[in-house]
């Protein structure tokens, strides 16, 4: 039976994991240098990328991906309701992007919003995750992958399973997700984005 703090400890244990900075500690482990100090600045598998090392970068996209996973994963197994499980899946994707470790400023958060949305619907995620890999295999551009993917996230929900709790969930994180990408859609339309691969500068 669950107490009147388990919601409220199971969120800042979500928020806590999603805190965890994989791109600090696979760059730790593979000896590469601070990833907020090159490329694009960000904390994430794709500017790890940058560095060269494609282990590191895997690692990074894995261990983000999967914390969003685990947590609400935990969360369902532990019997939450599907409103509780929504704020913890919130709870994780918050901790990446606001990550106490980093004072506050993590990455954008593709690879825990596509973990979070594996565990909370499989083939959403499956569909979202297939959208990201066939614009950025096709155009080079994690930014214009992620930007697209999460446009289509809520309509993939809509038409799955029509407007419901878990629509509402969707929607903020697609809207987190565009928000943290708004520079890197300004420097496309520029021409000045970075290609995923490209070498750290």
């Amino acid at each position: 039976m669950q107490t009147a703090l388990a919601i409220p400890l199971a969120l800042i244990a979500a928020y806590l994991l999603g805190s965890v900075p994989f791109a600090m500690i696979s760059s730790k482990v593979f000896g590469l240098a601070d990833p907020r100090t090159y490329g694009s600045g960000n904390p994430g598998a794709t500017n790890v990328l940058r560095s060269g090392n494609k282990k590191a970068a895997l690692f990074t996209l894995l261990g983000d991906a999967l914390k969003g996973w685990l947590a609400v994963f935990l969360a369902q197994q532990a019997g939450f309701s599907d409103l509780a499980v929504g704020l913890i899946a919130l709870a994780v994707f918050a901790g990446h992007l606001f990550p106490v470790f980093l004072k506050f400023k993590g990455g954008k958060g593709v690879a825990t919003a596509a973990g979070v949305l594996l565990a909370l619907d499989p083939l959403l995620g499956l569909a979202v995750l297939g959208t990201w890999i066939f614009v950025a295999f096709a155009f080079r551009y994690s930014s214009l992958a992620a930007v697209l993917a999460a446009t289509l996230a809520p309509v993939f929900q809509v038409m799955m399973h029509g407007a419901n709790g878990q629509t509402l969930i969707v929607g903020v994180l697609s809207l987190a997700l565009i928000g943290k990408h708004w520079q890197n859609l300004q420097r496309l339309m520029a021409g000045q984005e970075s290609k995923i691969g490209s070498k750290k500068k």
